[in-house]
């Protein structure tokens, strides 16, 4: 695959560049954006170990300083050359500049020349805003999320949205079909900037902070986990995907690798919460932080013993944590779309709900082929086959 090697493209307008970066660079550039995404971190790529990877720099042609950064994960097309390009929410870049073919251009060019046939992006800006009262008034039989009048439009969303339309990328999915997103197009977050502990405990609804108060008088202490706990979290996972009716499919040894190379990259950058009550663990969730962000990933629970709300414990010390380590939010990451009370997946929403955060619908997922006769029809065999699956 040569062109994974070090070399420069030149966009049409020759005022950025791209240069394959080093992991230390793309370190270092990233240390000054602290709203990027830990999917657009070097270590990812080491969690991703069955797609090829490189990280990628846009230069500014006047001043040659680095603008722009990403992670950019190929897998191989069976029977072919061709590569399909995923960036997990990134690039990092200025999705507020009108120009954006001036990096967008010459991110085409270089994929193409990498033997991609087709690329996906997860652009940053948010599009709708919904505060959890309005939604939690609005919920009923065949409601949706998107059928509630949101609290905010994110104007920089809406115009990046037409950006890439009018130069015709594809939202995954369209407009309703979150399902197909890689990474969750509906999030929660908690707003942490400018509100004191106190604050936070006041946004929590009546029932969560009777379940936080519940957990403390029944004895269920929070404590920080190590490696040697992930085959817990992993056998609690599994109990909590056939309670719930999901499944991650992510095996033990996913959970390893990735608690290795995250924290090999940034001591704490991902940890693992533990509710005990009684000698017992049960509940497990994993947090991982960047720079001003935190994000609650992956949550786990026992069948017995619910009624100490050890997951209630665990996600308010999570809340706390994220505050003291300076986090402007905690993203409770994915929730589903439905506001309807008799669809299963709309108790993981409720429970959300309840920590008065908003949620937050993204961009989502956008996809284009790279240019080119034989790209383009790589890419309409690739989306019928998405579709059949």
């Amino acid at each position: 695959m040569s062109a994974l090697l070090a070399t420069e493209d030149r966009g049409r307008d020759r005022e950025s560049r791209i240069r394959v970066l080093t992991a230390d660079e793309h370190r270092a550039f990233l240390a000054t954006r602290t709203d990027a995404s830990f999917l657009q971190h070097p270590s990812w790529a080491g969690v991703k170990d069955q797609w090829a990877a490189e990280t990628i720099g846009w230069h500014d042609g006047d001043s040659g300083e680095l603008a722009g950064a990403a992670l950019v994960l190929y897998r191989q097309l069976p029977g072919t050359r061709k590569y399909f390009a995923y960036l997990p929410e990134g690039p990092v870049a200025d999705w507020a500049d009108p120009g954006i073919d001036r990096w967008l251009d010459p991110l085409m060019t270089h994929l193409r020349r990498a033997g991609a046939f087709a690329v996906r992006i997860g652009p940053s800006p948010a599009y709708r805003r919904w505060d959890a009262a309005r939604l939690k008034a609005a919920t009923g039989p065949g409601r949706k999320v998107g059928d509630v009048l949101a609290t905010e439009v994110d104007p920089l969303g809406t115009a990046v949205a037409e950006r890439l339309r009018a130069r015709g990328w594809r939202r995954c999915g369209g407009d309703t079909g979150e399902d197909a997103d890689a990474q969750p197009r509906y999030v929660f977050r908690v707003p942490l900037t400018g509100r004191t502990p106190g604050d936070l405990w006041s946004g929590l609804n009546q029932e969560w902070r009777r379940n936080v108060r519940k957990a403390e008088k029944a004895g269920v202490r929070v404590v920080i986990g190590t490696e040697a706990e992930l085959p817990e979290f992993h056998r609690l996972l599994r109990i909590t995907e056939e309670r719930d009716g999901f499944c991650l499919g992510r095996s033990l040894a996913y959970y390893q690798r990735q608690y290795a190379v995250l924290n090999a990259e940034h001591p704490g950058r991902m940890r693992l919460y533990l509710a005990v009550h009684q000698g017992e663990i049960l509940a497990a969730h994993t947090m991982i932080s960047t720079g001003r962000r935190v994000w609650y990933q992956t949550g786990a629970s026992a069948d017995h013993r619910r009624e100490v709300r050890p997951s209630n414990a665990l996600q308010w010390k999570m809340m706390l944590d994220a505050h003291a380590l300076g986090a402007d939010v905690h993203d409770m990451r994915g929730v589903p779309s439905t506001l309807d009370p008799d669809d299963r997946p709309f108790g993981l929403l409720r429970w959300k709900l309840g920590t008065g955060g908003q949620v937050v619908e993204t961009l989502g997922e956008w996809e284009a082929s790279v240019g080119g006769a034989t790209n383009n029809a790589l890419y309409r065999a690739f989306q019928s086959y998405m579709a059949r699956r």
